[in-house]
């Protein structure tokens, strides 16, 4: 680790990573009052940064949800970003790169920056933590996208809340321009509750008395609680318009997947209003007119990027010279294609289904229209073998029976089940934001867990008489007879399944099945938590 002189970007990354509280799994009463205690010191450390006028003159959008909202909080930020507003973005996790939750007009922060503000923190909250502890991480990232964005005068700051509402960091902002509430479901219910009514209540924490409220559409039971919320503040409550109000039916969002459309809807919602309340509706004028978006509200949606959420990625199998078996200058190979979304929780996981079957769909039309192979050999026996694959893992914190049913139910429903699965230890993890030195020796006790349940749900759908692969049988086996237990990388095979060693070991040998097999796509649902997205974004170099 750095010197205490040490103020280099590399210092600091080193001495946030030291900021971070392992709680493994202990979510029981003293973790909640600890929870609290740490919320109500976030307003001290505020005023020992003497950010609390700062921050009063800041105009923010503060969004919450179970699931969205950092789609919703990107929409915002790049419609705003069109209109000629400088933006600020601060949201949660991160992918590749820490520096990925602060974002100045669409771009992470820089290093300078970062490292500039980070010793500013660090050393003023150092000098008082005999009276104020040092928050631990994700508090501190609040309080350095607060110093950055005052520092900078952003027009317009959007927070994503971290987990909940009530007690979540963010939610140390007293007076945003405008609140709103992404769609609502079961997720952290250990901190949360276990109804949708009581994690509508903690999400309804971030109401303030004189700011409105936007929501997307609600479960009943999940608006009565955020209806008597607004009612208890005297604020106005509105649930956001679909785009199709604004005709726009046949925008294309820059983030695909159909449950997009209400993530932008509440973008829009939350823009239009941030804008009358700011004195920045110019834009809006003309819209008015026609009954329409400001055109640069329409460029922002269409614009959008948020890796890792409905993400394709093809992978480049021109990779002659590591198969010696092929010819030289030989392109006889399949097809390897990834799709990536950080869906995790049982309803984000049947939209992701949704999505991932909307694409596939998609490309085996364009395919049948022009009767090639997307690399361009034509594909002279007239049928392409699909195959496609499942790359699953989620925190052990998580349910995964209850987050694979929605996912495979749907993927079969629509006529194309996932023909099986792999799982393999993550690189990334919630206690580290770089690489564990001296790492202990990989345990599979969990990967071997998911794979017990992922074969247990095979087999009862195949009892019940439900669709789940037409190619199991051929194409699937023939995948996993590569493999040989124990042996390249692969720890347990199953019927349907393998744990691979690592992530590495599973993207070589999806490449080397791919380079294989020319008439085989294999298309690779990459999903359940953020951590195994970045992670493959990663090794994609993507």
């Amino acid at each position: 680790m750095g010197t205490l002189s040490d103020t280099s970007y590399e210092a600091a990354v080193e001495k946030l990573n030291t900021l971070i509280h392992r709680n493994d799994g202990d979510l029981g009463p003293e973790m909640r009052r600890s929870w609290e205690n740490n919320f109500k010191m976030t307003f001290k450390h505020i005023k020992i940064l003497e950010l609390e006028e700062p921050v009063k003159r800041l105009s923010i959008i503060h969004v919450a949800g179970t699931k969205g909202k950092g789609s919703t909080c990107a929409f915002s930020e790049s419609v705003l970003r069109e209109s000629g507003f400088k933006t600020g973005l601060f949201t949660s996790p991160h992918l590749l790169d820490v520096r990925e939750r602060f974002r100045f007009d669409g771009l992470m922060v820089s290093k300078e920056l970062f490292a500039e503000s980070f010793w500013h923190v660090y050393n003023r909250l150092e000098e008082h933590k005999d009276t104020a502890p040092v928050p631990g991480f994700f508090r501190f990232m609040l309080l350095l996208a607060l110093q950055m964005f005052t520092s900078q005068r952003v027009d317009v700051a959007i927070l994503e809340v971290g987990l909940g509402g009530r007690l979540d960091a963010t939610n140390a902002i007293r007076a945003p321009a405008v609140t709103g509430i992404s769609s609502l479901g079961l997720d952290h219910c250990d901190l949360l509750g276990n109804t949708i009514d009581l994690i509508a209540g903690e999400k309804a924490g971030i109401f303030k008395p004189g700011v409105p409220a936007i929501t997307a559409p609600q479960p009943e039971e999940a608006m009565e609680v955020l209806r008597k919320k607004a009612a208890d503040l005297e604020i106005p409550l509105e649930v956001a318009p679909p785009l199709e109000t604004y005709g726009l039916h046949n925008l294309q969002l820059g983030l695909k997947g159909d449950h997009q459309r209400l993530n932008a809807a509440l973008a829009v919602a939350l823009c239009k209003t941030w804008a009358w309340r700011t004195g920045n509706e110019e834009h809006w004028r003309s819209a008015m007119v026609t009954g329409g978006l400001p055109e640069s509200y329409v460029r922002g949606l269409e614009k959008t990027r948020w890796p890792g959420r409905a993400d394709i990625v093809e992978d480049n199998l021109d990779l002659r010279d590591e198969e010696p078996s092929l010819e030289k200058g030989s392109f006889k190979f399949g097809r390897l294609q990834f799709f990536l979304d950080g869906a995790h929780s049982p309803e984000s996981m049947e939209a992701c289904g949704k999505w991932f079957c909307d694409e596939v769909e998609v490309d085996k039309k364009l395919k049948k229209a022009n009767n090639k192979l997307s690399n361009g050999i034509t594909n002279t026996n007239g049928d392409v073998i699909y195959q496609r694959v499942l790359l699953f893992g989620c925190m052990p914190r998580r349910d995964p029976v209850s987050l694979l049913p929605p996912l495979v139910n749907l993927c079969s429903q629509q006529g194309l089940p996932v023909d099986m699965a792999i799982f393999a230890p993550q690189s990334s993890s919630y206690v580290s934001i770089t690489p564990i030195k001296n790492a202990p020796k990989a345990d599979f006790s969990w990967q071997l867990t998911l794979q017990n349940h992922w074969e247990s749900l095979r087999k009862s759908k195949l009892e019940e008489g439900n669709r789940l692969s037409t190619a199991t049988g051929a194409g699937s086996m023939d995948l996993l007879s590569s493999l040989e237990e124990k042996k390249g990388g692969c720890q347990s095979i199953g019927p349907s399944s393998a744990v691979m060693a690592s992530l590495p070991a599973t993207l070589e040998w999806l490449r080397s099945c791919a380079r294989r097999h020319p008439q085989m796509h294999i298309q690779v649902l990459v999903t359940g938590s953020l951590y195994l997205v970045g992670d493959m974004l990663k090794l994609l170099k993507h």
